[in-house]
């Protein structure tokens, strides 16, 4: 009588015989983990559970398919970064997989983006680089099991007030970058039509300030207008079309400039007074009282267009 066949002897060996039995053991095929460290990545409202292969909104899960999931979960190994199509292509397709590669990537990110609410034109979350490649644009938090076990408890008592996506540094939805790139450039264009309307009206200027100013006084105020407009205009040129063409470190570049930008505002939110006799005292104030707050409103416009992306080591 023929010994017993043992379930483990099948498995260990990819072919295994005995007189009445074939057992033939063929290795199944699947996609490539896009990465082999589980953990939880937080995004916004979304969240990325790596090692169960589940994106949630809010703690409600979201369907996503697996090849979708895998280009989500690569980007955020990498945010901020430009990932080029032969990158995403050597990481999550095989050498020897036979696929329409970009029919493929491109079908599962436009299934990402469905799934988070995002969009081509004006992105949040998944930027496309013409012929470059793609870039996770919002920061990322990586949360370990050990402390998403401490934060679950309070965290399923609290519902949620809204399903929008929060700025990283201002708490407030994500405003739309086109939208903020358009009024901060129109401030652009505010700035130059002060400073050429001056140069335009310079001998006006120095009749008001000589009637109210001894002529030291009204001298140094048409300095002081020459050289600020001189060195406005190229400045304001830089940042209009900094924020017209979507220069990416508009942010940082501002950020270095801005304090020699409100210095420069703030001289410039007194001119409205040296048009007292013409508009009257009131009038004036209120204009100066206004320009006081612009170059502030400049730094939020630019925080919300280009918010500041985590420092990776």
């Amino acid at each position: 009588m023929a010994s017993p066949i043992r379930w483990d002897e099948l498995l260990e060996a990819p072919v295994l015989e005995n007189a009445k039995l074939r057992v033939v053991y063929f290795p199944t095929m699947s996609l490539p983990q896009a990465s082999p460290a589980g953990g939880i990545v937080r995004f916004g409202v979304f969240e990325a559970d790596l090692a169960a292969g589940e994106l949630r909104k809010n703690g409600a899960r979201i369907r996503l398919q697996e090849q979708p999931f895998q280009v989500l979960a690569f980007m955020l190994e990498h945010p901020g970064d430009v990932l080029t199509r032969e990158e995403i292509r050597q990481k999550l397709w095989p050498a020897d997989t036979f696929v329409d590669f970009d029919h493929s990537l491109n079908t599962a990110v436009t299934k990402l983006r469905e799934a988070l609410g995002d969009s081509a034109s004006s992105p949040r979350y998944v930027e496309t680089l013409a012929r470059r490649g793609y870039r996770f644009l919002a920061p990322v938090e990586r949360i370990d099991a050990q402390t998403r076990e401490i934060a679950s408890a309070p965290a399923l008592s609290t519902p949620v007030p809204t399903d929008e996506a929060l700025h990283p540094e201002l708490e407030v939805p994500l405003p739309n970058r086109g939208l903020s790139r358009g009024l901060f450039a129109l401030i652009q264009v505010m700035y130059l039509s002060f400073y050429l309307a001056a140069l335009f009206h310079l001998h006006q200027i120095a009749r008001n300030t000589e009637s109210i100013l001894p002529w030291w006084g009204a001298s140094t105020i048409l300095v002081a207008v020459l050289v600020t407009a001189g060195v406005g205009i190229p400045l304001r040129f830089y940042l209009f079309s900094a924020a017209t063409f979507d220069y990416r470190r508009l942010g940082e570049k501002f950020q270095k400039l801005f304090l020699f930008i409100l210095v420069l505002d703030q001289l410039w939110a007194v001119a409205p007074f040296l048009m007292t006799p013409t508009i009257g005292f009131g009038a004036a104030f209120a204009a100066t009282a206004a320009l006081l707050y612009v170059p502030f409103s400049e730094r939020t416009l630019v925080k919300m267009a280009y918010p500041t992306l985590p420092n990776r080591g």
